[in-house]
């Protein structure tokens, strides 16, 4: 800006604000000291419209702000930690709220936009949502530690007649359902003695020698007093953990949630 225009527009503002920002003589212009004031609020005003901009940028492309993730009890013994250590790190700009949350609860929240993302089990059936695989599992057993290793079931058909800890209909109805299917085509019994829904749950009372259970093979990250996991011989990877989300879903920290979900081995 060359000098007269300069000299207008400092003239106008001097005008506005109702004050001498300048000292002015035949040899120098110097600030007065209503003049300095103005000089550092401006700089802070600038600072502050820059780094407006940066922050509306860093929102925009998923760099900045909150995301809440639902997620089942079971996929935090090993999935969730090695999905969200590494995006804390990467991702300081963002706050991540969890919710420990069922299936059917964590389907709800989708829908109504309280969580943005859902580690869960499917089905979903809900075209609203959208989903992709993340795990796939085997069943274990879990046997109280006084069990001899000879008298704890190998297959699904010596669960048999032996007394079972079982995941509760309502509030665990994938595990449920799905166990109740294998025995039914292995043509086993168990005797069912308590119907729960949380695994954590379920492994305290196999290791208070209530009987025995089938869990997901990461539930042996949990390391319970007096309970020994050994290998289901029958066993397919038929236990899946999805996540899901909902279409529409404008949170730009929830793209980046998902791309990194597609790249994990």
């Amino acid at each position: 800006m060359t000098q007269p225009p300069l000299s207008r527009h400092v003239q106008v503002l001097e005008r506005i604000l109702r004050v001498e920002l300048f000292h002015r003589s035949s040899r120098s212009v110097t600030l007065t000291a209503a003049g300095a004031a103005f000089l550092g609020e401006a700089t802070r005003i600038v600072e502050m419209s820059d780094n407006a901009v940066g922050t509306a940028r860093a929102a925009a492309e998923g760099r900045l702000g909150t995301v809440t993730l639902g997620f089942t009890a079971a996929s935090a013994y090993s999935f969730l930690p090695r999905f969200i250590a590494p995006l804390e790190q990467q991702m300081a700009g963002v706050k991540f709220l969890l919710k420990e949350m069922v299936t059917g609860e964590q389907i709800e929240d989708l829908l109504a936009g309280r969580i943005d993302l859902g580690l869960l089990r499917p089905p979903l059936r809900r075209p609203e949502l959208v989903s992709m695989k993340l795990v796939e599992e085997r069943f274990i057993v879990c046997s109280h530690m006084s069990v001899a290793p000879e008298d704890r079931p190998r297959r699904l058909i010596d669960f048999d007649s032996l007394p079972l800890i079982m995941y509760a209909p309502d509030k665990a109805r994938y595990f449920h359902d799905m166990l109740t299917g294998l025995f039914a085509s292995a043509r086993a019994v168990p005797r069912l003695v308590q119907h729960l829904a949380q695994i954590h749950t379920i492994l305290s009372l196999v290791g208070a020698g209530q009987g025995f259970a089938l869990v997901p093979e990461s539930a042996a990250h949990l390391h319970p007093d007096n309970v020994v996991f050994s290998e289901l011989e029958d066993a397919q990877p038929i236990v899946e953990l999805h996540a899901a989300w909902r279409e529409g879903n404008d949170n730009p920290v929830l793209g980046v949630l998902i791309d990194h979900l597609r790249r994990l081995p």
